[in-house]
């Protein structure tokens, strides 16, 4: 009996190769297909409550048009921004998809063998941000949609103005996705950065839930922390999709000049010490 052994297969590893090896790696893990149905089913529970809430509110009061503080629930479009009210959970749970996405690749191991198959290391983090704008985008766009077609019969049933084509609507479709997309790509770049899953993930959440709440409070003390708070990106992201909810002063190319920064500078930093420090 003879035995053959056979030459290593060659190939060349190709972006796409990688990508698809993500994907595989990605879905593989009962974590993400959790944190997906989550951030689904919770968009889509606060966007029904929220629409409930403000038409049964609005058919208490009557007029609230010239109440303080409540003016912007008799706008047209305030029942179309209703649908973004869980926006930020939405930023928060896909934002810690995208810490799990890099730093679970230290905390297992898993990062010396996903190197070693693909030395070019900024190619394998591209593949992760390709994969990782795509999977959050689609799912913000699906949660949506699925919380207009919930929440449309209750908008319908209490009198209030809930358009699909309307600017509202399109507005936290749109500007919903990008602040969703915005939030994932930091959580890439703290995952990243840090190496470990419970730093980035705390670090995303003192951005998001904390950091705003300091703002908020040095801002009833000095006026400077007013500015630093329009920059935060939940207040861009919110600004952006929910403008009735969450005005601003900030012009458009501002703000998203503001959100573009929150995206490109932690993955440009990341890059760097991806590509300097040791992978071990």
């Amino acid at each position: 009996m003879t035995t053959q052994i056979q030459a290593p297969l060659r190939g060349q590893v190709t972006f796409g190769g990688v990508l698809r090896s993500e994907v595989i790696r990605m879905f593989s893990l009962k974590s993400t297909s959790i944190l997906l149905a989550i951030a689904v089913v919770l968009y889509v529970a606060i966007a029904v409550v929220g629409t409930w809430g403000v038409g049964s509110l609005l058919q208490s009061m009557g007029d609230v048009s010239q109440m303080e503080g409540m003016s912007s629930m008799a706008e047209p479009g305030f029942a179309g921004e209703t649908i973004g009210s869980g926006l930020v959970f939405s930023q928060l749970i896909l934002g810690v998809l995208g810490v799990l996405l890099f730093s679970g690749e230290f905390t297992t191991g898993s990062a010396v063998s996903t190197f070693l198959a693909s030395p070019q290391r900024l190619r394998v983090m591209s593949a992760k941000i390709v994969l990782i704008v795509v999977l959050t985008g689609l799912t913000q766009l699906v949660s949506s949609l699925l919380a207009f077609v919930a929440a449309k019969p209750i908008a319908e049933n209490y009198g209030l103005v809930l358009d699909f084509g309307g600017e509202s609507f399109q507005s936290v479709l749109w500007y919903g996705t990008l602040a969703v997309i915005m939030a994932a790509l930091i959580g890439l770049a703290l995952g990243v950065l840090l190496r470990n899953s419970a730093g980035g993930i705390t670090i995303l959440a003192g951005v998001f839930f904390v950091l705003p709440i300091i703002t908020a409070i040095l801002g009833s003390l000095v006026d400077w922390s007013k500015n630093i708070s329009a920059f935060l990106p939940d207040q861009l992201g919110m600004s952006l999709a929910t403008p009735l909810s969450v005005p601003t002063e900030l012009e458009l190319w501002q703000q998203l000049a503001g959100i573009a920064g929150w995206i490109i500078i932690p993955l440009a930093l990341g890059a760097v010490l991806l590509a300097k420090r040791d992978i071990k």
